[in-house]
């Protein structure tokens, strides 16, 4: 066919093309304009779908039900995004590790466990890595002539609040463990505070090399009356002496301040949950704290060895809510899991 035909043939199928293209877009237009919208429940695609297939499994009451998540989807749900990251600090090496925390320095009276370490500032016991890594770093030099440089760790304290009434905290950590080595990653409340009245949550913490994790929770007095007044559980981590990378995640749901819940989780998996205490100051003030303490109480009197015990901070990131699941799967694992043990 000469080539001139054949342009002619191609130019009459391109406008048969748009014709019915504009006449399907039309037809399209005139029906949903002739309809109402429809008044869908807020929360995210597929929420309705999750609970039905998971209900009979996990029964909760109905007054423990939050209110419809109003934006926001997860990882493994239908929906286009994951839970909206609302704080993460730079791990960048041209950063410094105080743009983002506070360092708490020296003894302190051995911070009320009797533990040994000289907190410092200096980049041999806090310091950004070129992958983009923040690593605390304990070091014991028993033999040094300077009593202030025999044992030097690290304490962070950040610079941001938890700063809303809801979220979740995630962080992946690889934890040092040894004899007289207790790395911890909990939250405190801004400065000034009572302990442990305004409260306290543990979400990461073994000691002296166990490879156990210690979920826990204080707040009250030290009154005959309120010895119970302490939550803890105790998880078996696999693979975390062998320095595996171990995923923490902690959310809260505070409806007021007398009222809300909280949920652990390590690696996914529920481990602990606990209602906000009476009393205690509102979530949305509790900071973050990273360090590595050494020897004390809770080491039972061990001394660490020789050498420096490295706890690294994959990440960390508060979200609007829980991961991989948002909050329906805080309301299922609310279901679910044991609350802490008295102590």
């Amino acid at each position: 066919m000469p080539f001139k035909d054949t342009l002619n043939q191609l130019k009459g199928q391109l406008k048969d093309l748009q014709q019915g293209g504009q006449k399907m877009l039309s037809e399209y237009q005139s029906k949903h304009q002739s309809q109402p919208h429809s008044q869908s429940q807020p929360g995210y695609p597929g929420a309705s779908q999750y609970q039905h297939q998971h209900q009979p499994q996990y029964q909760y009451q109905h007054q423990h039900q939050p209110p419809p998540v109003p934006h926001g989807t997860h990882p493994g749900a239908p929906g286009p995004g994951a839970p909206a990251v609302y704080w993460q600090p730079s791990f960048d090496p041209s950063t410094p590790v105080g743009a983002s925390w506070e360092h708490k320095q020296g003894n302190n009276n051995g911070w009320g466990n009797n533990e040994i370490e000289q907190y410092t500032s200096e980049p041999t016991n806090s310091f950004h890595t070129p992958d983009h890594k923040l690593v605390l770093r304990a070091i014991s030099q028993p033999n040094h002539p300077d009593p202030a440089r025999k044992y030097t760790s690290a304490r962070l304290v950040s610079r941001q609040r938890l700063s809303r009434a809801r979220g979740s905290l995630v962080a992946t950590l690889t934890l040092p463990c040894a004899l007289g080595i207790w790395p911890a990653f909990w939250l405190l409340p801004f400065e000034p505070f009572t302990w442990p009245t305004d409260g306290e949550v543990d979400i990461a913490e073994t000691w002296n090399g166990d490879g156990v994790n210690h979920s826990c929770l204080h707040w009250g007095f030290y009154t005959p009356q309120d010895t119970d007044k302490h939550r803890v559980v105790a998880t078996p981590v696999h693979d975390m002496q062998q320095g595996r990378p171990v995923r923490f995640e902690f959310a809260w749901w505070q409806h007021d301040q007398n009222q809300g819940r909280m949920v652990w989780w390590i690696d996914g998996r529920p481990v602990m949950k606990a209602p906000i205490p009476s009393g205690t100051r509102p979530m949305a003030d509790f900071v973050v704290l990273l360090n590595i303490a050494m020897g004390g109480n809770v080491c039972q009197g061990q001394m660490p060895r020789e050498g420096s015990y490295d706890m690294v901070v994959h990440e960390l990131k508060m979200f609007d809510e829980p991961e991989n699941g948002g909050w329906q799967k805080f309301e299922m694992d609310w279901a679910r899991v044991r609350e802490g043990d008295r102590i």
